[in-house]
């Protein structure tokens, strides 16, 4: 529908040259008595022009040739705004579309031939992963999916680092509960790592290798067994949330190749560095940013800017056109040194995209779960999805805007009724499979002869939500905004729910109409597969 708009605009365009100077840009007004799409063209034009906005959106609409089969009416509402109406018989033709199209209904070659990085949980391997890391892991999983749906090619990265102070502290706690169990007398520091899967590596070697180990050092074999055994438990984790990473990138291979030290290098060369109080700082503030930062400490050990940019400088390297990073929210004072520096060289940041997310609170029985890493209180991502499964655990990591702290209230995560979100859209495909199923019973099949035969509103309020979808993933994905897909989707399983209230199916006025209903049902039926599978999600034909 949205299209046609366009189209009927742009012929008019050859008479009206002020169209040619305009994004047009059509939104569905909230209240349905405003039409199916509006267009503020005439008031933006009005301002530029210096006339009458209801004026100049007569003289458009006075341009504007119409297929009436298509439109039935458009009228001038408000200080100029635009409103068009379509024919049912027009709306309707959606199915068609769906039916052929299926599992690829909603796609766009947009972007067809551009290859895109997302790089997401980064997490180092330290320990499980946690709900801090579960919602950046499925914002990261969905977003790569909505760019694949628009054209790009999608690579996903997993970036970490196993050197530094707190791997080596990993380490050394997981020898100290090594040496508890063959028997020594071990103080455990506070600060070290608290959690039972320290222990639980710990008993794996005692249990394989008996004392063999008690004179090992923890920065050789036992950070070696603890990173093996956690980033083991961190890939079979992502696998239970349908996550699968295409690579995975160690910090340490940009000491090894040489890329810090090259990059240290040509900052000197450029004169974008210098040198105080023993320490190495970037010229940030002559970059644009509010001060200088220091990139090597007077120790000589970098600080993060440093093996960052030079890590962003691999992607551009690899051809990326587009380079999304996922980061909480405390990295939001922290990126903007990376891109300057990156900018300094010559880069073109405008290709990296930075999402921030929100934080995430678990609630239970109406009291915030506390989690610390250090102290081991934490709730694993594993333990969430035991408890609520990993569809509802992806759900409700994405169903609000990444920009919003979110609340996982565990009390509506269990409930299977339409207090959870998950189980109203699953249940609205599982509800079009049985009806599916019952209409073979019945003798009926699909039937798209007699669709203008949907006419009630509960029937093109259907419709005119499935046209939209297309245009839904596509503007969803370009602003990286996977909530919207989801609210998308309960606002339709809502109208199928209404519809299935309203309307009889299988005992129809007429066989005509039952077949024709048929027909409806299984576009909703692909449309919201489609959907959940975009956002990871499984589409269950019982439950």
């Amino acid at each position: 529908m949205k299209n046609y708009i366009l189209q009927i605009f742009e012929e008019a365009s050859s008479k009206l040259e002020y169209l040619k100077d305009i994004n047009l840009v059509f939104t569905v007004p909230n209240q349905k008595e405003h039409g199916d799409y509006s267009s503020n063209a005439a008031l933006i034009l009005a301002k530029k022009l210096g006339r009458n906005p209801r004026e100049l959106a007569a003289e458009i609409i006075s341009n504007l040739t119409v297929d009436e089969k298509v439109i039935s009416k458009m009228e001038i509402a408000g200080p100029g705004f635009i409103n068009f109406y379509f024919n049912n018989s027009a709306t309707t033709e959606i199915i068609n579309v769906v039916l052929d199209q299926k599992e690829n209904f909603g796609k766009s070659e947009k972007y067809s031939g551009k290859k895109a990085m997302v790089e997401f949980v980064s997490a180092n391997p330290t320990g499980p992963l946690t709900v801090g890391h579960g919602r950046n892991a499925v914002i990261g999983d969905t977003v790569s999916n909505m760019l694949e749906w628009i054209g790009y090619k999608v690579d996903k990265e997993y970036y970490f680092n196993n050197a530094g102070r707190q791997m080596r502290v990993l380490g050394d706690s997981l020898r100290l509960r090594y040496l508890q169990l063959i028997g020594q007398n071990i103080d455990f520091p506070e600060d070290y790592y608290q959690g039972e899967y320290i222990v639980d590596i710990a008993k794996k070697i005692y249990e394989n290798d008996g004392d063999k180990y008690k004179d090992e050092k923890a920065e050789e074999f036992f950070k070696e067994q603890a990173e093996k055994e956690i980033f083991a438990d961190i890939e079979k984790t992502l696998n239970n949330l349908n996550i699968k990473m295409d690579y995975y990138f160690n910090e340490y291979r940009l000491y090894v190749d040489g890329r810090v030290e090259k990059l240290l290098d040509l900052f000197k060369q450029k004169n974008l560095s210098y040198e105080k109080d023993g320490a190495v700082w970037l010229k940030l503030s002559e970059l644009g940013n509010d001060q200088d930062k220091v990139i090597v400490k007077s120790s000589g050990e970098p600080t993060y800017r440093l093996p960052d940019i030079a890590y962003h400088i691999t992607k551009f390297e690899r051809g990326y056109d587009l380079m999304v990073d996922l980061f909480g929210s405390d990295h939001n004072a922290t990126y903007p040194d990376v891109l300057a520096g990156l900018k300094s060289l010559g880069y073109d940041i405008n290709k990296v995209k930075v999402l921030i997310h929100q934080f995430v609170t678990i609630m239970d029985k109406g009291e915030v779960v506390k989690m610390s890493t250090r102290k081991a209180n934490f709730v694993t991502l594993d333990e969430l999805m035991e408890e609520v499964g990993a569809d509802v655990v992806r759900y409700f990591f994405i169903m609000r805007s990444i920009s919003s702290h979110l609340n996982f209230d565990l009390d509506i995560a269990k409930k299977h009724s339409d207090e959870n979100p998950v189980f109203y859209l699953q249940y609205a495909h599982a509800r079009i499979c049985s009806i599916l199923r019952m209409t073979e019973e019945e003798k009926l099949e699909l039937s798209v002869e007699n669709l203008h035969l949907l006419i009630t509103e509960a029937e093109q309020n259907i419709l005119k939500k499935i046209y939209q979808f297309e245009e839904e993933i596509l503007y969803s994905s370009e602003n990286f905004e996977p909530h919207r897909i989801a609210n998308y989707l309960e606002e339709l399983a809502g109208l199928f729910h209404k519809f299935y209230n309203e309307c009889r199916i299988i005992r129809a006025e007429s066989k005509e109409l039952s077949e024709a209903r048929i027909a409806l049902v299984t576009a909703v039926k692909q449309v919201l597969k489609n959907g959940l599978s975009i956002l990871g999600l499984s589409a269950p034909e019982r439950m």
